[in-house]
């Protein structure tokens, strides 16, 4: 293994973290029960408070099962950018953990039809009949948060 190429990385300050987890679009969200895990593209809106996820549910679905079961979630957000070198890139990564919540009522208020369509892109539907989708908001009580970036 002596010719494998390495990028060298370092933790993000907070400041970097919170603007990455305020205008990246999307991530993946990994939720588990027993030994069987389960991971999700997702779009999240982050308000310097909360993270948030907006997901649609079915009766019966995968997605329902495990989000019911998972005791702690995980969030990984990243991205790679060129540089001049050809092999090189800026990259980034954000892992964030977590107990996934029900909103509280004010929260419930908040997010209302409009504040909803403003806060998260439009909902991703697959063979499900509008009608069948329950739309929900939940939120990730952060209590682990870790960033990772390039060194320049």
């Amino acid at each position: 293994m002596n010719h494998v190429e390495y990028a060298y990385t370092t933790g993000m300050d907070d400041e970097s973290v919170e603007q990455r987890l305020r205008t990246a679009d999307s991530g993946v969200l990994a939720l588990a029960t027993g030994n069987d895990a389960y991971a999700i593209p997702l779009a999240h809106y982050y308000d310097g408070d909360g993270l948030y996820f907006r997901l649609g549910l079915t009766e019966g679905g995968t997605k329902r099962t495990f989000l019911e079961s998972t005791e702690t979630a995980c969030y990984v957000l990243y991205g790679a950018d060129p540089t001049n070198d050809p092999k090189a890139f800026d990259s980034w990564s954000i892992v964030v953990s977590g107990r996934l919540t029900d909103l509280t009522e004010a929260d419930r208020q908040r997010f209302d039809t409009a504040e909803i369509n403003d806060c998260f892109s439009p909902i991703r539907v697959f063979d499900e009949a509008i009608e069948d989708i329950e739309v929900t908001v939940r939120k990730l009580d952060i209590e682990r948060i870790s960033g990772r970036t390039t060194e320049n």
